[in-house]
């Protein structure tokens, strides 16, 4: 997603204005979005929510499915319009991230200057006339440390299941078109595992306020028939203009 990530710097940026996102086309090759606990309940009304391995940083992490192959974000239009009611957070906080200081519980605010909407000449400043944070970039330091508190209950939910074997791969085959597609490549919580924890072990995870989310996993994998309908949607639209 992102081209050229860097800290926001007063003296860097002094003269920086952000346009106002009106499209996304930006993300129309995004097949996957990384989502937060907190999103589920509505992220599994429109994708599936699934679990990938980071074997670099010996942890699991969600994510939405917006397609089927790498490249093709099903639910972004010709006109970068996106198809849903829902967009996911890491989106919707495009251009700008938060990374690590070095130090621990630290973060700096870090901005995308490859982005089309970071400009010298249109859009809402960064920093006002007299050198200070603009409301604009208060704001979104306020939505990047939301994100932040989010995405480390994120964790600690992912780090319980993994330590708890809770996850198992995905091997879902489906019907597309006239052939057989399988579905794998990502994780999803054993429900047979789930249903045969020991009493307490299933209070302390719902004193942990993880279930609602788990439920919202669970019935979110029916959402990849919606995938394959509008990937075939789209081919065919695709075969009519040609």
């Amino acid at each position: 997603m992102f081209q050229q990530l860097v800290p926001v710097n007063r003296a860097r940026h002094a003269g920086t204005k952000i346009k106002q996102i009106e499209g996304f086309g930006f993300a129309a090759r995004f097949h996957i979005a990384s989502v937060m606990v907190h999103e589920f309940a509505r992220a599994a009304a429109i994708y599936p929510v699934v679990f990938l391995e980071d074997k670099a940083q010996d942890e699991f992490r969600p994510v939405a499915l917006m397609g089927l192959q790498e490249g093709e974000n099903l639910f972004v239009d010709g006109a970068g319009k996106w198809q849903a009611s829902y967009v996911p957070a890491i989106i919707r906080r495009y251009p700008f991230a938060l990374a690590s200081t070095g130090q621990e519980g630290q973060f700096t605010v870090c901005i995308d200057e490859g982005s089309a909407l970071v400009n010298d000449s249109e859009g809402v400043p960064l920093f006002k006339e007299d050198g200070e944070p603009s409301e604009a970039i208060e704001n979104v330091k306020r939505y990047l440390g939301e994100l932040q508190q989010m995405d480390m209950f994120t964790r600690a939910f992912c780090k319980y299941f993994a330590e708890h074997n809770l996850f198992t791969p995905l091997n879902m085959r489906v019907r597309q078109g006239q052939q057989q597609r399988n579905i794998s490549g990502c994780y999803v919580v054993n429900e047979e595992r789930l249903n045969n924890l020991s009493g307490e072990r299933f209070l302390e995870m719902r004193e942990r306020r993880y279930l609602p989310a788990v439920y919202a996993h669970l019935v979110s994998l029916a959402q990849i028939e919606r995938l394959i309908t509008l990937q075939e949607e789209r081919a065919d639209a695709q075969k009519a203009m040609n």
